[in-house]
Order: C-alpha cells, then structure tokens, then sequence
C-alpha cells in the first residue's frame, strides 16, 4: 500500500516550491501570488530504503521495487475558507481525499516574497489554517448533532444518546478551535466519525518552511510532530545528482534531506512499518499498519493470500544479509516459522506459504 500526504498551508508559504522539490518535478506552479496552484498537483515519489539494496545483492535480484508516497500540493488557503473564500470549499474537499496533513508555516525571511499578511508569524499562519479545518469540521458535526437530537426526542434517547453524547463533545472541542484528533474514542465512536471524514481527524505535522541557515524554531504545538525544512535548499538539492546532493548535504551539515524527515515523520504519523520480500525476481518492500497480523500482510502482495495464508518464514533483513539470504540462514538458527497471528515487524524479510 502507498499512501498520500496533502501538503496544505497559507498562499506563498512555499508549498509549491516544497512539492517540487520533493518530487522532482516542475509541475506545480510556484509563483509569487496567491492561488497559484488552482487544482491540486500529485507527484509519487519513491520511498528511500538502504535496506533494498543489501538485500538485492544478497539474492541476486533483477528488479529492486521500493514502497511509495504520494504527494498531493493543495491551493492556498485563506481566512474565510470555510466559508467559501479565496478556493474555500474547493480547497477543503481535496484534503478529505488525502491520509494525512502536512501543513507549510513560513519561518523564511525572503522579502521579494509577499506573504498574505505581511509578516511571518509561523504561529499566526497555523492558527488561520487550523481554525478553518475546525470550522469546516464544525459545519459537518452540527448537522449531525442536530439530526442526533431530532432521533433522541423521536425514537428513543437509549438508541440515539451516545451518537448525541458524541457528537456533542466533538462539537464543543470544535467551537475552541482545537482539532477533533486531539479527543480519546472507542472503537464504536471511531466508527462514526469515520464515515463523517472530519479534517481535524486526519494526522497532521508541521513543516517550517526556514532560511537555509536555521536558527532558533519555536514549537507550532506541542501536540503534533514537527519538522523543519529550507525548501530552497531542497530545490537546489534536486537539481543535483544522488552523489552530488550528499556532498552539498555534508556542506551545509546534515545527512538528512527534506524528503528522507518527511517520509519518516510521516510513517511514525500514520503508525506504518515496511515489511520486505526478496528473492532473484525481485527485492521489494511493502508498507502496511503496525500491528498487522502476517495474512493480512500477505494479502497486500495479493488479495487471495489472506484466505490462502498457511504459514510464514521471517527473519530480520539485517540477519538476512548478513547469512548471505534464504539458502544459508536456516543454518543460523535465526529463521523463524510463524502462524497467522504474528504481527510483523519492520524490516521482517517474510516468505509466504500459500495454498493455491
């Protein structure tokens, strides 16, 4: 499975230039005004793994098949989005099509660049676009709280009161502004929400969008994972070869470039691991949710294997290279037979024993 990350924000905070670069593409427009993105770019891109290579060479595969992200960049929001400015309802749609949110504060101080406020005030930037997912999640949840009611009074408050309960308590965290994430539920109440596709549920990080020297970057919130990113310099870094950009990286000192935080902040968001298959055809990784049992696994390389699913060889990838693959590492006692209750691992190299 892949999975897709919206890259949101207000206008000329550098999502554009940032989705570029991270796709290597020139196909979102970056320009220095409002909206110039209209229709939302998509660029899939390869998901680095060291580990592919190893285990490629150890099986002698003809074909190396990473895991992928895709990246969707989404126009400029405005205040008033919810209801219905700038790109307003337009705007908010795509981001219910995406798994998570990674929402662009400018911290950059390039003045040839207007911002829509004349300032730059991460905080300022995420309060605007945090405040309009809530009001739009406020609209969703109020016509759902007012049905509640009508149900309540007509058919019974025992069949429609922990629907009211529900959505009366989402509805009061919406009216402060704060995301709807941020709540505990059980399992029946997730079940839902889902089916209401609230923005404020999505998983959501912040990415600053910084001057190439990075100084001091306060905390947007302490409840969402942050990460920071010169999308300048990952512009310049995609005009560079693989070697080429490493050096450049070791100049300006990190080994990490935007797309490698992203991803892994990303993952760790999305509660994702990557499991692996290798053999001559191919070397291959495959990304599922934690705690996902091997048929369940299985079915991901093909949907017949969850009912096929007889049983598992697994083994960590390190241990895998380092026997030298499948035909030796029996020898070291560190091949595992596992059943269909296993939980895979990140970096399980797994054969499958299906029955056809």
């Amino acid at each position: 499975m892949s999975f897709s990350i919206g890259i949101v924000g207000l206008p000329n905070v550098g999502k554009s230039t940032l989705f570029n670069a991270l796709t290597r593409s020139k196909q979102a427009l970056a320009a220095n005004y409002p909206f110039a993105t209209i229709d939302p770019n998509v660029g899939v891109v390869e998901v680095p793994d060291e580990r592919l290579q190893k285990l490629a060479a150890v099986s002698q595969s003809k074909k190396i098949i990473p895991t992928t992200i895709e990246f969707v960049d989404i126009a400029g929001l405005v205040k008033g989005a919810s209801e219905g400015e700038g790109l307003g309802n337009k705007f908010l749609s795509h981001i219910r099509e995406v798994d998570a949110i990674a929402q662009v504060v400018r911290a950059f101080t390039d003045t040839n660049v207007i911002h829509v406020h004349n300032r730059v005030n991460p905080q300022d930037d995420a309060a605007i676009v945090n405040t309009e997912l809530a009001l739009a999640d406020l609209q969703t949840v109020e016509k759902k709280l007012e049905n509640a009611r009508r149900m309540a009074k007509g058919v019974g408050i025992k069949e429609y009161g922990p629907q009211l309960a529900l959505f009366e308590r989402v509805y009061a965290q919406l009216q402060k502004g704060a995301p709807a994430r941020e709540l505990e539920y059980s399992e029946e109440e997730l079940l839902i929400l889902r089916d209401l596709y609230l923005l404020t549920m999505k998983p959501m990080l912040y990415v600053v969008n910084v001057d190439e020297a990075v100084g001091d970057i306060p905390r947007i919130s302490e409840k969402a994972e942050q990460i920071e990113i010169s999308a300048k310099l990952e512009a310049e870094l995609a005009d560079l070869s693989s070697e080429e950009a490493r050096e450049y990286l070791k100049e300006v000192g990190t080994s990490e470039t935007g797309l490698d935080k992203l991803i892994k902040t990303g993952y760790k968001l999305l509660n994702l691991v990557t499991f692996l298959t290798s053999g001559e055809p191919e070397t291959r990784a495959w990304t599922v949710k934690a705690d996902t049992k091997a048929p369940e696994a299985a079915g991901v390389i093909h949907t017949d294997f969850i009912k096929g699913f007889i049983k598992a060889d697994v083994v960590n990838w390190q241990d895998f290279v380092a026997a030298g693959g499948w035909s030796k590492i029996k020898e070291t006692g560190k091949l595992r037979l596992e059943g269909k209750e296993y939980i895979v691992q990140d970096g399980d190299v797994i054969y499958f024993h299906i029955n056809a």
